[in-house]
């Protein structure tokens, strides 16, 4: 249990005492939206229709009841209890408060935040659900980011969270990369970046094919012999699909992001086929004018196309034996799905296949909004896009100009470092600091803001801290003295860090990472106000050293969070 839980405990039990029942629980306890109000507070509503009385009364008979039995443990955490009409405010003894959250912050160091879960849930979560044979752009980024965060959030929350990435390797816009390979490419020079080329072939493809009878009919040929998995166009794909996969690899290993199993559609669809016969026997599946589909409309799902007239497979085909394989082989409690928002009803057909074919672990998707330009949608198709590696080497060249001008005595090594790491901060934070189901304008500019909700701003904030903490040659070991912080502005700051584990639980029961990105800055914004606002190397020895011992618990929760997203924090900036 985490300081401010046990503070709610204690508080609970008093209630309930003064009570006669057992009704209170902690998530009755709400924040009042003035710290001077109390930093708990309990809206007497509920009770009212309990015991037939007017709320106001009750927070009135409740505090003259707690009044009157005095308890010294209740005492010590405790300072005073005021009513403001319905409410019953909890003002907390601000010493015993701070020294219980610093002592539990610098125990417990990285740990601190972390959940227990009674369940021990195991999580299967499917993420960077990217297509080979096109380019790598920030909608798959906003993908990755939001997964990976979500991934760790789960894991500190108690969870056995098992992060996999299902790759689509087959299907119509593999055979169109390959067409117009063929047709465009085959004897030209290739680029170092394999993977990015492909990624240029396909939008010409695309553009070149639309209109095109003759290629049309081209390119189903080139997928009905890459399904056959034989000839030169399987031999093609063979090699144009590593380099895909190896430009993946490669931009995982940038982005630290780390996966359990790698899982490729070209390894289920054969399963998928031969699985086709028996869910029709089984009325799952029924075949409709030479295709074969799912009617769900009893469900209020629709129809979904399985395999298409011309006998070529549609997604189904691969996800079914996917998601049975993944249940075999982890035995989730959960199975989630990161994919884009648009997907929304095939997963709510996909699983009610799932469901009829007798497994009933709960599946979730997660989806997630477009990433938009400040002048609008982009397409991979069209080739008006932003890819990964014209995004981060515009943002890395501003990073580095911006570090030269700040520090002209570092080599062009240490630019280097930093700006990869900014780069890299920057990137993630944009795209998990709202809420999945709001889109994103993606702004360079205003992401390498010093001065608004973001990575840089935050990293800014670490590097602030770090340089306060040199300067005092502070280490762990010298951090103590909680009782000389007597500023308004540090308890405020000591019940923020205390709502950190709180914030966490939230986001994993919403899985929703952007709760902790805005923590993190509000906390950010806390430190930077305090900071301009007091002397913290110039203070007596005592007062210093808690002071000293303030910002350093905050650099920790901010390292911690940073860390969940998926984010390292430098030293300098």
């Amino acid at each position: 249990m985490h300081s401010l839980d046990i503070i709610k405990k204690e508080i609970v039990i008093e209630i309930n005492k003064t009570l006669g029942s057992k009704i209170i629980k902690a998530s009755d306890l709400i924040y009042p939206p003035n710290q001077k109000m109390g930093e708990l507070s309990l809206p007497c509503f509920l009770l009212s229709k309990e015991f037939k009385k007017n709320p106001a009364e009750i927070a009135q008979n409740i505090i003259k009841k707690i009044n009157n039995n005095k308890n010294s443990k209740f005492d010590l955490i405790i300072n005073s209890i005021i009513a403001t009409g319905p409410y019953v405010n909890f003002i907390l003894n601000k010493n015993n408060l701070t020294e219980k959250v610093l002592t539990e912050i610098i125990d417990q160091f990285e740990n601190y935040g972390k959940n227990k879960n009674k369940n021990n849930r195991r999580i299967i979560i499917e993420y960077s659900n990217v297509n080979t044979h096109k380019e790598y752009h920030i909608g798959h980024l906003r993908n990755i980011c939001y997964g990976d965060a979500v991934n760790n959030i789960l894991n500190i929350n108690g969870n056995k969270s098992i992060p996999i990435s299902y790759v689509n390797d087959f299907g119509i816009h593999v055979a169109k990369t390959l067409w117009a390979y063929l047709e465009f490419y085959k004897n030209e020079k290739l680029s170092k970046n394999k993977g990015e080329f492909l990624g240029k072939v396909y939008a010409r493809a695309s553009k070149e094919s639309k209109d095109n009878k003759i290629a049309k009919q081209m390119i189903e040929v080139i997928m009905k012999k890459i399904e056959s998995r034989s000839g030169e166009e399987y031999k093609l794909w063979q090699k144009t699909r590593k380099w895909s996969i190896e430009q993946f690899d490669k931009i995982y290993k940038e982005l630290n992001i780390k996966f359990n199993t790698k899982m490729y559609e070209s390894e289920f669809i054969d399963d998928g086929i031969k699985m086709i016969p028996d869910l029709i026997k089984k009325g799952i599946l029924e075949k409709s004018q030479c295709a074969v589909i799912a009617n769900l409309e009893k469900y209020n799902l629709g129809v979904l196309v399985v395999l298409r007239s011309d006998g070529t497979a549609t997604y189904p085909v691969a996800d079914i034996p996917l998601a049975l394989e993944k249940i075999k082989k982890f035995k989730p409690d959960e199975s989630i799905y990161v994919v884009d928002i648009r997907q929304k009803l095939y997963f709510k057909q996909l699983f009610k296949i799932i469901e009829l074919m007798g497994h009933k672990q709960k599946m979730t998707h997660l989806g997630y909004e477009f990433v938009k330009l400040p002048d609008g949608m982009m397409s991979s198709r069209s080739g008006n896009t932003i890819t990964y590696v014209e995004l981060k080497n515009k943002i890395i060249n501003k990073v580095k100009e911006e570090t030269k001008k700040r520090h002209s005595d570092w080599s062009d090594e240490k630019i280097k470092k930093t700006a990869d790491i900014i780069t890299v901060s920057i990137m993630k934070f944009e795209m998990i600091k709202i809420k999945a189901e709001q889109e994103i304008i993606f702004d360079i500019n205003k992401a390498l803001s010093l001065n608004g909700f973001t990575a840089t701003y935050l990293q800014y904030v670490c590097a602030r801290i770090n340089s306060v903490l040199k300067k005092a040659k502070i280490n762990k070991k010298k951090l103590k003295f909680y009782n000389n912080l007597t500023e308004e502005k540090e308890h405020k700051l000591i019940i923020k860090m205390a709502k950190y584990p709180e914030i966490i639980k939230r986001a994993g029961e919403k899985y929703d990472p952007s709760e902790i990105a805005k923590y993190l800055f509000e906390l950010a914004k806390n430190f930077n106000d305090y900071y301009h606002s007091v002397q913290i190397l110039k203070a007596d020895e005592k007062e210093k050293k808690s002071k000293l011992t303030l910002i350093y618990s905050i650099r920790q929760i901010l390292k911690n969070g940073l860390n969940l997203l998926g984010i390292k924090i430098i030293n300098e900036m």
